[in-house]
Order: structure tokens, then sequence, then C-alpha cells
């Protein structure tokens, strides 16, 4: 072999080389923004980051055009865990929950690996609403407990982006990551609500009233507005035990707090105060706009008999103590304030319950 084809070799060799070397830094430049976005993923601390980070974080991480996630919810409960964390479904828009999976996709018959292959808009539209443009996509399942949960769909307007030919181990993977994240929001939420909630009314409890209460009255002071209090018991609820046992206390209380919640407007806070006892936040109303609230829950509390078993109906009456409160700029003490105001509706509702009852006092 000449000095010249021995030159040649050398240089195709370097060649090589240098090409085998781009491909690993390329490789190692991938594998480390993988790892920084499942840790992303995992650090996520409630749904809208989760959320966030899996349409937002890895589409742009991965440049596609399209990162979808679907989530079967049949129970509508993550989206009440949305709503109850005061965010809109609507701001998700690439998050597409469905109350079951059947005829989204042929794929979700039989789902257990990733699957690449071309977009095909029959099959695929439901998954990628408004995309227009998308030539191959990615779809990876969100399994738990071996069973499905949703997918996590990347789409690309890159007809080879993703091939039926390609490995899948890597996307495999990412869907486990994915799901372990999406899986540890939903039960944190949980946990927060279920520290917060009332099981048997659905409605906020008194550890929520306790530190709302005191945003509401923060907010007030800033803006100057007033809060208003409406401390709402349930009438001779003793007497309903009594006489009809515990399970219709409890439907009595449900349907009140149904009943009551029928009424309210969105920006209210309401919670079970204790046992027959409820409390609705309203700011920004004056006292007159107060007392004709309070008049409208009296009303649809005991306009209806409830039928606690067929044949048998219970007539429910409420009691309601209103006070209101503005306080000044200066006001530092707002525990202080919240206890006032508490106590001036309680004073009101005693009232209310000496007069004879189903009746509205105001502080």
């Amino acid at each position: 072999m000449s000095a010249r084809d021995l030159e040649g070799e050398n240089r195709e060799l370097r060649a090589r080389i240098a090409t085998l070397v781009d491909e690993a830094a390329n490789n190692e430049r991938l594998l480390k923004r993988s790892q920084e976005r499942e840790l992303e993923l995992l650090k996520a601390e409630n749904l809208a980051q989760t959320f966030d980070a899996i349409c937002g974080g890895l589409k742009e991480s991965y440049a596609l055009e399209s990162v979808t996630l679907l989530i079967l919810d049949p129970q509508h409960e993550i989206r009440h865990l949305l709503i109850a964390d005061h965010m809109r479904v609507e701001d998700f828009p690439n998050v597409l929950f469905t109350d079951s999976l059947i005829g989204l996709a042929p794929q979700f018959n039989s789902f257990h690996r990733p699957w690449l292959g071309p977009y095909m808009g029959c099959d695929h539209q439901l998954l990628f609403p408004g995309n227009a443009g998308i030539r191959s996509v990615a779809l990876i399942p969100l399994r738990r407990q071996d069973r499905l949960q949703g997918s996590l769909n990347f789409g690309s307007t890159d007809e080879r982006r993703f091939s039926r030919h390609l490995a899948t181990d890597f996307l495999a993977h990412l869907g486990v990551i994915a799901s372990f994240a999406i899986e540890n929001t939903i039960n944190r939420a949980r946990l927060v609500r279920s520290g917060l909630t009332d099981f048997l009314t659905g409605w906020h409890n008194r550890r929520y009233l306790n530190a709302r209460l005191k945003e509401e009255l923060a907010r007030a002071q800033r803006q100057g507005t007033s809060l208003t209090c409406l401390l709402i018991d349930l009438d001779r609820f003793k007497q309903i035990n009594d006489q009809h046992g515990h399970l219709a206390g409890d439907m009595a209380l449900r349907e009140a707090a149904q009943r009551v919640d029928a009424h309210i407007r969105g920006s209210d806070a309401a919670a079970r105060f204790g046992g027959d006892e409820f409390v609705v936040l309203a700011p920004g109303i004056t006292s007159d706009q107060a007392a004709v609230l309070a008049e409208r829950i009296r009303l649809a509390v005991c306009e209806t008999p409830l039928e606690i078993q067929p044949g048998v109906q219970l007539g429910m009456t409420v009691s309601i103590g209103v006070a209101g409160t503005i306080l000044a700029r200066d006001e530092p003490d707002l525990k202080a304030a919240a206890e006032r105001l508490l106590a001036d509706a309680d004073s009101a509702l005693y009232r209310a319950k000496q007069k004879g009852r189903n009746r509205v006092e105001l502080a």
C-alpha cells in the first residue's frame, strides 16, 4: 500500500471518528436535556405545573409542533381538583379530558408500547385538535397500576420524525416518568383537598374558612370594600337525628348545603362551620344586598320538603345571622377582625333562633 493510499485511509478514518464524536456529543446533549425535562416533571408541585411541564416543556425541548396530553377522567375528579384549586379546564387547551378511551384512536385497543407512524386524520384528529400540518405522530401510553389512563401525544410536521422503524425505549421511559408525575400531583391535590374539605357536604371545612377569611379581609382592606359573613344554622338538627336517624340528618345537611350553594356567587366562599352550621363569605356587597341574599337562601331551604325515604318528607328551615365589616386601612390585626366578624354573625344568629327560628337577623 502506497503512502498516498495510507494518507487517504487516515483522512477517512479521522472523518469517521469526527462524525462519531459529533454524534456522541449530540446524544449527550439530548440525554442531558431529557434528564432535565424529566426532573422538571418530577419537581412539579401541582396539576398546573405538571401540565405545563408536559405540554409546554416537552414541546420546546424536542422542537415539536404539537404536544397534547389525554387523561381518562370518567368521574371528572381531576377536573374538579383543578376547579377546587381556582383553575379552569379551558386554561389547559392541550390537556384533553375524556370519560372513555373507546373510539378516540384505534391504537388504544391494545396499547402497551409507544406507537410511531404517519398522522392519519381519521384516527388521530381527536388527539391533535386544531393542529393542521402534522405528518407523523408518537403516541405514548400512560399506565397506572397496569391500566391505561391516557396518552402523551407528540406531533411533527416532518413525516420522517416518527417512524415505525425507530426504537421506542426512550419514549416508553418518558411515558413512565410522565405517568408518575401526573399520579403524584393528583394524589397531592387529593390530599390538600381532603385536608380542606368536608366530605359529607363537599364544602370546604373550618380550617379552610379560617385561612380564607383572613385572605378576604386583607383583600377588602386593600380595596376599601366590605366583607359580609352569613352564619347559617339548620334548625332543630338534633331533633331530626333523634326522630329520623343520623342518615336522615346527613341527608338534610347535604341537601341544605346544595340549596345554599345554588344561590351564592362564584366569588363567595362557603364552608361547613360546625355540626349543623355553615358560613358564607360574600365580599363587596351592601347590608341591604346581604339581607336579600340571606332571605333568598332561607326561602330556598324551606320551600320544598326533603324526601328522606319513600313517603316520608322532612321540612327544613334555617336561621341566619348576618354581619359585615369595612376595615380601616391601618387595621393591623386581621385575626382579631376575623374573630369579631364571626362573633357578630353568631350574635345575630342567636337572636334569630331566640325569635323563633326560620328567620334572618342582621348584626
